[in-house]
């Protein structure tokens, strides 16, 4: 974190408590950052927050530290084993991973014990681990939900709310989940409440006025939409000259960590393929690949293990991934505000970055408005003959299943083969469909015909070239068929009409 992001305020005089203290000094963090430096003192004193800042300036540690500050001075009474005493709601798996790892560090010394719940993997681990009871709930609204519809746990003893990326929470569909827990949870006065974005739109601020107790709005450069340290440039490009234009920025510029964003899986995975076929170590991050495969794929990404990874806008949002470099935006965003959050990923925590965007005949028509939103156009640049290299053909594409193919309704292994793969058997990779053999769907002539059959086929191309007229008489009929002669009606067969049982009208049958 570069000291020209930081404020003066340290964090040794917010009288934080000693456990606190100590994992924030072990974390490394001395100064508050601006939004730190505004929000931590109204959460420190009771009061509920709705925080909006710029991506990476430390939202995630200033709820983190306030939730546990209130915790420590406000031990719970009367408290059920399966009742946590907080609740930390996150759009996104990744984000919820993210906040869970930052809550392990901030609050190792605090003795609180932390929760994490997302789909997609370790259903059964998860319920036992609320079973056990936890103090610290981290998780996506959907499992939460899940597990509180089953009893597992309750909401009737929570002190303190969270909502990460509530503008996010709305973009997804997920504000009925959100009201739905907000409404069994005790109300306002008797919790603290923070909520915290990058943006607070009409919606979110109505949801903070519903749901919270008088809250305190803080808003850290509302008007400055990007990051003066993100160099932005813009290619004109025709859809089928943006592989090879991306494949020699990624050559030219040699980035050590970028992030490549499209608007579909197909083309992440497209995109993918092409980086791999011509010498470039490239992985993929949308929601059809498998939630352990993610986390390992951002593992060796933010490791440095892994130079490109070519995502959709799941890592958009709210992922702290130090040391971006680059930034391209393969589509651009159909939502302004998406762009923001992408080149959000670069020049983070007062770092700089790089952010290329290329405009298609497809995504071009959100160009006005994204330009609009961040207030200034684009810088243009050039694309020469030299920039348009020649492509090696692309490579194997990976093959995802679907999530929560291999279960059955509900999300819960079928018995059998799904049993069988819980318990650790790996299941077999889907082959790639070879190309169809012409000999073996169509058979030669000499394969198909009898014996006999071949025999006879020089009399039949003879007697096929014979003009008609030359052919003789005898193989056409002198005269027509003749036709049968009509029977009287008196010599009929009628059948005897049926009577109804119990009635006078009879049945024609």
């Amino acid at each position: 974190m570069s000291d020209h992001h930081l404020t003066d305020k340290s964090f040794a005089g917010l009288s934080l408590p000693e456990p606190l203290l100590r994992g924030v000094h072990e974390a490394g963090f001395e100064y508050c950052t601006p939004i730190q430096a505004e929000a931590l003192p109204l959460a420190l004193a009771g009061q509920d927050v709705a925080g909006q800042a710029q991506t990476g300036t430390g939202k995630t540690a200033a709820f983190l530290l306030a939730a546990f500050n209130y915790l420590l001075i406000h031990p719970a009474e009367g408290r059920g084993p399966t009742q946590p005493r907080a609740i930390m709601l996150a759009p996104t798996r990744e984000l919820a991973v993210q906040i869970h790892k930052d809550a392990e560090m901030l609050g190792q010394h605090a003795g609180f014990k932390l929760g994490l719940v997302y789909g997609g993997t370790g259903y059964d681990s998860q319920r036992k681990m609320l079973e056990a009871g936890v103090d610290v709930l981290i998780g996506t609204p959907g499992r939460i939900i899940d597990y509180f519809k089953q009893h597992v746990f309750d909401l009737r003893a929570v002190q303190v709310m969270v909502l990460d990326e509530a503008d996010r929470m709305f973009d997804l569909g997920f504000i009925k989940d959100i009201r739905f827990l907000l409404r069994r949870m005790p109300e306002p006065s008797k919790r603290l409440s923070m909520l915290f974005s990058a943006t607070l739109s009409y919606r979110v601020t109505e949801l903070a006025y519903e749901h919270m107790n008088n809250p305190q709005f803080v808003s850290i450069e509302p008007d400055k939409r990007t990051v003066d340290n993100v160099t932005q440039v813009l290619y004109h490009t025709a859809i089928e000259e943006k592989i090879p234009l991306l494949v020699h920025l990624l050559r030219q510029k040699a980035p050590t960590r970028s992030l490549v964003f499209t608007n579909t899986k197909d083309a992440a995975e497209a995109i993918s393929a092409w980086l791999k076929g011509n010498g470039l170590n490239a992985a993929v991050l949308s929601g059809d690949v498998p939630q352990t495969q993610r986390l390992r794929i951002l593992h060796d990404f933010m490791e440095g293990r892994l130079p490109v990874l070519v995502a959709t806008d799941v890592a958009a949002r709210g992922l702290h991934i130090p040391d971006v470099s680059h930034v391209f935006n393969f589509d651009l965003p159909q939502n302004a505000e998406d762009y923001v959050h992408r080149i959000g990923r670069t020049a983070r925590a007062g770092a700089s970055g790089d952010a290329v965007s290329f405009a298609c005949e497809r995504y071009v028509f959100s160009l006005p408005e994204i330009e609009a939103y961040i207030g200034h156009k684009l810088p243009i640049a050039p694309i020469t003959p030299e920039m348009l290299p020649k492509l090696e053909p692309s490579a194997r594409r990976e093959y995802h299943p679907r999530p929560g193919a291999e279960r059955g309704r509900g999300g819960r292994p079928e018995r059998g083969r799904g049993r069988d793969r819980e318990r650790g058997a790996r299941r077999p990779e889907r082959e790639r469909p070879r190309e169809p053999d012409v000999k073996a769907i169509v058979p030669e002539p000499h394969e198909s015909r009898r014996p006999d059959e071949r025999q006879r086929e020089p009399e039949v191309r003879a007697r096929a070239a014979e003009p008609r007229a030359e052919r003789s008489a005898e193989s056409r009929p002198s005269t027509p068929p003749a036709l049968p002669k009509p029977v009287p009606s008196s010599k009929r067969l009628i059948r005897p009409a049926l009577r109804r049982s119990g009635g006078d009208k009879p049945v024609i049958g």
